[in-house]
């Protein structure tokens, strides 16, 4: 199928038909869709959960931690720090709890909904770009509200994390840009991009190039573009630390060669559905919708070429945790909008038993999925809910029972546990711990100084057989980096003091 990239109608047109279009209630939501866009974040969130500590969210909020409280983290603190240089986001949550003294748990509960909301409200906008029927612009909002948690294909992102994350701010003020960009208010736009690349420069960045693609008043020529980029090949010597090169190496998004068929399907797939819609015949709002669908086909195409570029020579290795991917989050964003409101429009029109048919089903299958992804979380992590989690019952004795500047041994591989659910030791026990192969390998991709020290300690944790790890093990351990504690799965070894067990793991002291 080809892509027309030009816009369906003459330039002088296609402004007026965009003026026009402007007084379709295409403001910001106006204050009655106030009260039906909260009921979606509710909702949401119903089906999506709630879990703070895990994940990106128990690093972010450990980040946090760390701001508040400097004495914490004597030991690992650069594992916080070194992903968040280029980001106000902990710095900025920190200075909130100081000026309002809220506790933090409510806080991130509090931005959290907020986010969501935000983000509905983006898209709400968009939609009343896109569509005049109030029926078409609600069935948008109420797809991408059920589809929070759907995994945007190969790039390790949801279209909303299950906790506050800088990222979702970050895509929030580019989705409220790229309205603005529709609507030519260009210095709107301007302000709300900048103040994305404060908390998430790599999806801000992305969201510039989409706005740009909005933007564009000429046929984009997205592959003689990324052309220009394929020699740079050739100009950059391969010169990837061994260690930095295995942490790179375990991430699947950085890893184009591992990708999967359908993995590939989730990137080609919303190319050829947005330039479907780009197609659909509309006399109202023609042009606004046209020019999302074509221009999001056109900024996919452009993107994947770059990603290509630079993720598949092995002499660009180092700029692979650019993550060039995220740029799908945008794509997502806008085909999910414009599936909800043709659906809406065409399809479920004003019959509630088809809205019900379609929605229902789909909020119990995600619904589903997270209580699969977290079985023995509470699928609701609130402020005061106690967690019957196992793990999560042992870092919390920690932090209550251990010296501030204690420090753990867990196991590289912790967060893959049975019953461990990835949640983070960091932001629940507020304790320092030997590096882990999940979240601390994303932490080093930009510092080949911290990818061998995290290197060096994976592989001291691997050499013990974990979790079956002896006395003997941990002393060694202790010999070679100062652990003081660990948390080991039931049975732990003979010759240790465990001042605490549960029927799962057992908090251990290494003398």
């Amino acid at each position: 199928m080809s892509i027309a990239f030009q816009d369906e109608l003459p330039r002088g047109a296609a402004d007026s038909a965009t003026k026009r279009s402007a007084h379709l209630d295409l403001l910001p939501p106006r204050w009655h869709n106030f009260p039906g866009l909260l009921l979606l974040t509710l909702a949401a969130v119903a089906v999506a959960g709630y879990h703070p500590a895990a994940e990106d969210g128990g690093v972010y909020t450990a980040a946090i931690q760390y701001r508040l409280n400097p004495a914490l983290f004597p030991w690992d603190s650069a594992f916080l720090t070194v992903k968040l240089q280029a980001s106000l986001f902990d710095r900025l949550m920190a200075a909130t709890v100081r000026l309002t003294h809220l506790p933090l748990t409510w806080l991130l509960l509090g931005l959290h909904l907020l986010t969501i909301f935000g983000f509905l409200a983006a898209c709400f906008r968009l939609a009343s770009l896109c569509f005049r029927e109030a029926r078409a612009r609600w069935a948008s909002v109420a797809l991408l509200s059920v589809l929070l948690t759907l995994p945007v294909s190969g790039s390790g992102l949801y279209l909303v994390d299950q906790c506050l994350v800088p990222r979702t701010i970050a895509a929030v003020l580019a989705l409220f840009a790229a309205s603005a960009v529709l609507q030519r208010r260009w210095l709107a736009a301007l302000i709300l991009l900048a103040a994305a690349l404060l908390f998430q420069p790599v999806l801000a960045a992305m969201g510039v190039s989409f706005c740009v693609f909005l933007a564009l008043p000429q046929r984009p020529l997205p592959a003689a573009l990324a052309a220009v980029l394929l020699p740079w090949e050739m100009l950059r010597p391969g010169n990837t630390p061994a260690a930095l090169h295995q942490a790179i190496a375990f991430h699947h998004y950085c890893n184009l060669m591992r990708w999967t068929w359908y993995e590939w399907l989730g990137v080609l797939a919303p190319i050829a559905l947005l330039a479907l819609f780009s197609q659909w015949p509309e006399p109202e709002c023609a042009t606004s919708r046209a020019r999302l669908a074509r221009r999001t086909a056109a900024f996919a195409v452009f993107q994947t070429l770059v990603a290509v570029a630079i993720m598949l020579p092995t002499s660009f290795e180092r700029l692979r945790p650019a993550e060039p991917m995220r740029y799908l989050y945008f794509v997502y964003a806008a085909l999910i909008l414009l599936t909800g409101g043709l659906l809406g429009k065409y399809v479920l029109r004003q019959s509630v038993w088809r809205w019900a048919a379609l929605f229902v089903p789909l909020a119990l299958g995600m619904f589903f999925v997270q209580r699969v992804l977290y079985p023995s979380s509470p699928h609701l992590e609130l402020p005061g809910v106690h967690s019957h989690n196992a793990w999560v019952e042992a870092f919390d004795w920690a932090r209550r029972s251990t010296p501030q500047d204690a420090y753990f041994v867990i196991g590289a591989g912790y967060q893959e546990r049975l019953g461990e659910d990835h949640q983070v030791f960091r932001a629940l026990a507020q304790r320092s711990v030997l590096a882990d192969l999940g979240k601390d390998s994303g932490m080093v991709l930009t510092s080949a100084p911290l990818a061998a020290r995290w290197q060096q300690e994976v592989q001291a944790q691997q050499s013990i057989l974990w979790p079956h790890a002896d006395a003997s093990g941990l002393h060694r351990l202790r010999q070679q980096f100062h652990v003081t504690w660990a948390v080991l799965e039931n049975p732990p070894a003979a010759g240790l003091v465990c001042p605490y067990r549960n029927e799962r793991v057992a908090v251990c002291r290494i003398d």
